[in-house]
């Protein structure tokens, strides 16, 4: 039966005027006499679309052993999301439909799934250089301190590194205002270590003037909080970083700023007329007031965070313009920006936004985060033309993150598979290379608590103070080290949150931003990290082919294969240990293999042949 994987090319995503070939094999005895594929367009230029269904047929080229092979090529026209099905005519003039099965694979009967087929306008680049590799997240305020730097925020700066983060108290609001100070010469100190773990990139939460502790609120886009540096110290981190071949990526937090803020100014910190206090202020039609001043529209309803209106002139020219936010830190030399909340922008912003930092280096690297499939996002009643071309490179990739810790727990196979497929047929070639594959974030439970499987206590104030027993970290450790080992092998690029390699727990935010427990990591845990960056490395083309699973009942093995050879991955999260043959060498070891035992909760990386 029709596998996309071996029956399509190219495999997953198209462009506009580019041919797809199309290979249908079937049963000999079904005596089916002409077959063809049925497409319809679902999103295209204008948003959603209903339309109409068209068929091409699909010649009958030969018989090869006991299946009939149907194939044929066609071109599209229109950019956008296409779903497709195959029909069957028999001899008589009956029909026989068939629609996607499980992993992808054809199956015959009515009313099936069908597949889906992006079409971009074009085949549009994404920066080689982000294609290998390791992503390290950063949360600026968490992760070390160098000096001192002057402190005049509203809140406290934590006298002791290893405190843990303030959380809500009870009839108190959480202002997210204790801070720790980590800064810009920390995380120059720690480049070395950084570059150890195999890490080419730096993702660096927001740097901006801020009055949080996260910086998720701007108060300023065009200043550097004092916490973190100043603009030399910042040029500094750049170019040593450069200096080990480590690129660095800036939050963009385009969507809301700060209440307290220089545009906003709703607590009078700052000496402009900001859009609370007046109507009158040259930020005023940057927000949307319901009933001013205090009534306004929020992200989530969070009244510290009031939501741009990303139509107005001043905040475009503020972004966009020379010298403006995006012209200004390009100008460092950063390699690239992650968008944050990037489903919340309008279509037409974000696309400028793209073209804007791209406009002077096409190889800058942009990252939206989108938590579902990005081919077929809607947000506010629009598809997004992520994949399309001229938006972004590619997304934080979450449908992967949820499908790796749930094979991890659960051991289901094909759930993982089904999963991993989707988003293999879904996503173009050149965005699956450079997708940020997390499998934890400062949005999200870390993932050795998460891996556990403990339940969490029911209070804030228990959790926050909670730390699994040795009996349960151990388990919890074995997990992290299985799930990375996926994480590092499937397509795209693995991001690792900040202390993950050190065995730092946490539940929800804050709790999941505690800081780097320097001189007390869990030192097997960094190693196992440092081994994954030099596979990395090491087998940086191998890792940039396509993924193919083979069927396994026991085990979940994938490969990556390309022009320069085949890596084998060969998981076990089953409680028995698996045996295999398997012609190769190990990938860590180097050492001849001819037969496998995988250990339960436990991966084996094979390289099968290497150009």
């Amino acid at each position: 039966m029709y596998d996309p994987l071996t029956d399509k090319r190219p495999y997953g995503a198209t462009y506009v005027g580019a041919a797809t070939k199309v290979k249908f094999p079937l049963d000999h005895s079904l005596e089916i006499k002409r077959v063809f594929i049925v497409l319809r367009q679902v999103f295209g230029e204008g948003g959603e679309i209903d339309g109409e269904s068209f068929k091409i047929e699909l010649p009958f080229v030969g018989t090869s052993g006991d299946e009939d092979i149907f194939e044929g090529e066609f071109k599209l026209s229109d950019y956008g999301i296409y779903k497709y099905r195959f029909e069957g005519i028999f001899e008589d003039g009956a029909l026989a439909f068939f629609g996607r099965g499980e992993c992808g694979i054809a199956t015959r009967g009515d009313w099936l799934p069908e597949w889906q087929l992006t079409v971009s306008k074009y085949a549009y680049k994404t920066p080689d250089w982000a294609k290998q590799g390791v992503i390290y997240q950063i949360f600026a305020d968490r992760f070390c301190k160098v000096g001192d730097r002057p402190f005049h925020k509203r809140g406290r700066l934590h006298t002791y590194w290893n405190d843990r983060p303030d959380i809500e108290e009870p009839f108190k609001d959480y202002r997210a205002d204790d801070f720790f100070g980590g800064n810009a010469n920390g995380i120059i100190s720690r480049l070395d270590y950084i570059k150890s773990l195999g890490v080419s990139c730096i993702y660096l939460s927001p740097i901006f003037e801020s009055s949080s502790n996260h910086r998720y609120d701007t108060g300023d886009y065009l200043k550097i909080d004092e916490l973190f540096g100043d603009e030399q110290e910042f040029a500094k981190l750049i170019a040593e970083a450069k200096q080990r071949g480590i690129a660095v990526i800036l939050d963009g937090v385009f969507n809301h700023t700060g209440s307290d803020s220089v545009y906003f100014n709703r607590d009078g910190n700052y000496p402009s007329l900001g859009a609370y206090q007046s109507t009158q202020s040259p930020y005023y039609d940057w927000y949307y007031f319901y009933d001013f001043p205090t009534s306004y529209h929020c992200w989530w309803g969070s009244t510290v965070v009031p939501t741009v209106n990303k139509s107005a002139e001043g905040f475009r020219q503020l972004l966009f313009g020379d010298g403006g936010v995006i012209d200004k830190w390009n100008g460092f030399g950063i390699a690239g920006w992650r968008l944050d909340v990037v489903d919340e922008l309008p279509i037409d912003f974000t696309t400028q936004l793209c073209e804007r930092i791209k406009r002077d280096d096409s190889d800058k690297l942009i990252v939206g985060e989108v938590w579902e499939d990005a081919s077929v996002k809607i947000a506010y009643d629009s598809w997004r033309p992520y994949f399309m071309g001229g938006q972004l490179d590619s997304v934080m990739n979450y449908p992967f993150k949820e499908a790796v810790l749930a094979y991890t727990l659960s051991g289901d196979i094909k759930a993982f598979r089904e999963a991993v497929t989707l988003i293999l047929e879904h996503y173009p070639k050149q965005s699956l290379d450079t997708l940020m594959n997390l499998i934890d974030s400062h949005d999200t439970v870390r993932a050795l608590s998460y891996l556990s499987g403990v339940t969490p206590p029911e209070s804030k104030r228990e959790r926050a103070d909670f730390r699994l027993s040795a009996d349960d970290y151990a388990i919890a450790k074995s997990r992290l080290m299985f799930a990375s080992a996926l994480q590092y092998t499937l397509a795209g690029v693995p991001c690792v949150y900040y202390g993950d390699e050190a065995g730092v727990q946490g539940f929800e935010d804050p709790l999941n931003r505690s800081t780097y427990p320097w001189g007390h990591e869990d030192s097997e845990l960094v190693e196992h990290y440092r081994a994954l960056g030099r596979l990395r490395t090491k087998y940086a083309e191998l890792l940039k082919g396509e993924t193919v699973f083979e069927d396994d009942d026991e085990l979940l093995i994938y490969s990556r294969k390309s022009k320069f050879g085949v890596l084998s991955v060969f998981a076990n999260a089953g409680a028995s240990p698996v045996t295999r043959s398997c012609s190769g060498k190990d990938a860590f070891t180097g050492r001849a293999v001819k037969r496998l035992t995988i250990k339960p909760m436990s991966v084996r990386i094979i390289i099968r042949s290497e150009i």
